[in-house]
């Protein structure tokens, strides 16, 4: 008897395993590829009205205007595009997609960790390829990705995926590309629910909590000098940051705080500064490019911070840090961010109604974030030579009425653009035409 409830139980739990499985990852190129006809935005602000692109073992061999040039293209795969347009592979930096399925149920959450100083804890590992929420990310054309931690003073090490994989191990592209640290906030609010005056006032901690932050660094820089007869793990993984391998990131919107940081990771001689949020990077936006500093910027559609700002500053934030030359790319963090990430060309679209020009806005979640990220040799961008990681839509990608993508490809792969979602769509769409 108690044999048979085993075997029921097992079946019920593959039966449900089968039902909720991932998306098989698309198999590598066999053949080679032409899309043809389509508008193609290159990624780096131009544009090819009639295009030619060839790509093979997913790599793209030429990206050319189709009307002064002529290829044989007998032995390839045609894909006509004619009225449509092709796009690099958009890139969705500061982001815990694959960490977290369902926030209520804490065996879901990998997102962060206990304690405050975490260099060494690495969000790749935790990353779940067979997550339907970065599924959901390729029917919006987002491809890659940069999954980040949370939490303490140092929240740990992002590393850069793509969409399509079995596993972290085939989805990883760029490991342990960078450190997450948290700034102090130099002013806080009052907390009102313990009685406290809800405004605005100076941190009277933030001197010591940055010194606590100098004092790790120091001793990260003594470790690296000694005989290290105890290993210090955490030690070990900040050190990438002084030789290079690594780029601090640092979580910060306040001017003073920027200021601050910048000052500190200068003083620290870190080779390798971004500010992440930076809601207030604009006022300091000539340090920033002087000192070859870039911004992951803080989700657009969100309302401003201050009650003296101007009511569409964050829709124009983006169009002010560069029109100062500073390299900006957008990040979509905050409440509900795993879901929002999907509507990353969405935000850069309302960039546009904010005064940068569409392919400006394009860079801002293609060439920019790759080139922050430090994959830009590979991606980011329409160019011979790099991935084919790209596809293909019916219109306007940054806008939400005609981004409807007929095709995708990571790597040459071209992949599924099916999803839990469009599952369900497809399920009840017949239901009601059965009940008509």
């Amino acid at each position: 008897m108690k044999t048979t409830h085993i075997k029921t139980l097992v079946v019920l739990l593959l039966s449900f395993s089968l039902g909720y499985a991932q998306q098989t990852p698309a198999p590598k190129q066999s053949k080679t590829v032409a899309i043809t006809g389509a508008t193609a935005h290159i990624g780096n602000g131009k544009v090819i009205t009639n295009s030619l692109i060839i790509f093979e073992d997913g790599k793209l061999l030429q990206v050319l205007d189709g009307t002064t040039v002529k290829v044989d293209m007998s032995k390839m795969e045609i894909i006509n595009a004619s009225g449509k347009h092709v796009y690099p592979g958009f890139i969705v930096p500061n982001s815990t997609l694959g960490l977290v399925e369902i926030s209520a149920v804490r065996a879901t959450d990998d997102d962060s960790e206990l304690g405050t100083w975490n260099p060494h804890i690495r969000s790749l590992i935790a990353y779940n390829a067979e997550s339907k929420i970065v599924e959901s990310m390729r029917p919006n054309g987002i491809l890659l990705g940069q999954i980040t931690p949370r939490g303490g003073r140092i929240s740990g090490t992002s590393s850069v995926v793509q969409f399509d994989a079995w596993n972290w191990e085939d989805a990883v592209i760029k490991e342990d590309d960078g450190i997450h640290m948290n700034w102090p906030r130099s002013f806080s609010r009052g907390r009102w629910w313990l009685g406290e005056d809800p405004a605005m006032k100076p941190n009277k901690d933030y001197d010591t909590q940055v010194t606590a932050i100098s004092d790790y660094f120091n001793g990260t820089k003594a470790y690296m000098q000694s005989d290290k007869s105890v290993k210090n793990l955490p030690y070990e993984a900040t050190n990438g940051l002084f030789d290079g391998s690594k780029t601090l990131y640092i979580h910060v919107d306040d001017e003073k705080g920027i200021t601050d940081a910048v000052n500190f990771s200068k003083m620290h001689n870190v080779k390798s500064t971004v500010i992440v949020g930076g809601y207030e990077s604009h006022k300091v936006a000539d340090m920033l490019k002087k000192n070859n500093i870039s911004v992951l910027l803080q989700r657009v559609h969100t309302r401003p911070s201050q009650t003296d700002d101007d009511y569409d500053m964050p829709f124009k934030l983006a169009k002010l840090l560069t029109d100062k030359g500073v390299t900006v790319a957008l990040e979509t963090s905050g409440q509900m961010e795993r879901m929002n990430s999907r509507n990353l060309p969405f935000y850069a679209g309302t960039t546009v109604a904010h005064g940068l020009t569409k392919e400006q806005a394009l860079q801002l979640i293609t060439l920019n974030p790759a080139k922050i990220l430090g994959i830009d040799d590979n991606y980011g961008s329409l160019e011979a030579g790099k991935s084919a990681t790209l596809f293909i839509s019916e219109g306007d990608a940054l806008d939400m009425r005609t981004n409807i993508i007929t095709h995708a490809f990571i790597d040459g792969r071209m992949i599924s653009l099916e999803t839990h979602q469009t599952k369900l769509w497809k399920r009840y769409s017949n239901k009601l035409k059965s009940e008509k």
